[in-house]
């Protein structure tokens, strides 16, 4: 029988988020906003490693504490606002390599997402390995806001930013059901070969495959009101958090 891949789970936490400060280890329903995550890989019972990826040391005690690696901080230079994921994760897989661990897969689970579940993480890595010539597969969902009735604004005039819409009845002027389906990334997760980073410097390649979140599996925490959103849901019962084993982590 051939081998089974081996899988990593990378979790980014950088230290630095303007929206919500201290956002990655910010207390949810009693435990740091990072800990769902951890647990949730964990309890998938899919990777061989789950490793966070921050500069923070105060994180690492954290993600320690809750069953997660931190083999190395993350260094600064690759923990600012607007350094891309390719850098971080390129760093991250080659130190990694030097100290004699290669895996031949990874996957990138944001601790934005609480409510993706261990059921979540199997479901995406059993599709993965099912489906042959690609290079990376990445969380999506059916969009609210059609990018059919977007537009760019210059001064005073605007264009669609989809231009390329039939004349005779434009995206902009029409009803939502008769537009076609288009879907929007979430952060909940992506399972790439590792063959992308070492050769292609890149994520995600050039063949990628869509994973379709559902219900709050792909609920991201970007601001406050998605916070706001995310404790109201938890109290209503609406969403559900992975269990965790592990007693919280108490925050000073």
């Amino acid at each position: 029988m051939p081998q089974k891949p081996t899988v990593i789970a990378l979790i980014p936490a950088r230290a630095g988020s303007k929206r919500v400060p201290a956002k990655n280890i910010r207390s949810l329903a009693g435990h740091p906003l990072i800990a769902y995550t951890i647990a949730a890989a964990q309890a998938s019972e899919v990777f061989a490693s789950i490793v966070v990826s921050t500069d923070s040391e105060q994180t690492a005690e954290i993600a320690r504490h809750y069953g997660a690696e931190v083999p190395f901080p993350r260094p600064a230079e690759l923990a600012r606002d607007l350094s891309p994921d390719m850098e971080w994760v390129e760093y991250t897989m080659k130190r990694l390599r030097a100290l004699g661990r290669e895996y031949d897969c990874f996957s990138i689970l944001r601790p934005t997402s609480p409510f993706r579940q261990p059921e979540t993480i199997r479901r995406a890595w059993q599709e993965f390995q099912a489906e042959t010539g690609v290079d990376s597969l990445r969380a999506v969902e059916k969009c609210r806001q059609h990018p059919g009735k977007m537009w760019v604004v210059r001064g005073k005039r605007m264009i669609p930013l989809l231009p390329l819409t039939p004349p005779d009845q434009p995206w902009h002027s029409s009803q939502y059901p008769s537009l076609p389906e288009v879907y929007v990334q979430n952060g909940s997760l992506e399972i790439a070969w590792t063959r992308v980073v070492f050769d292609g410097r890149t994520i995600a390649g050039q063949v990628l495959m869509p994973f379709l979140t559902q219900g709050y599996e792909g609920f991201d925490i970007n601001d406050s009101n998605d916070w706001r959103l995310a404790e109201e849901m938890i109290r209503t019962s609406e969403a559900r958090l992975p269990k965790i084993q592990q007693e919280p982590y108490r925050l000073e």
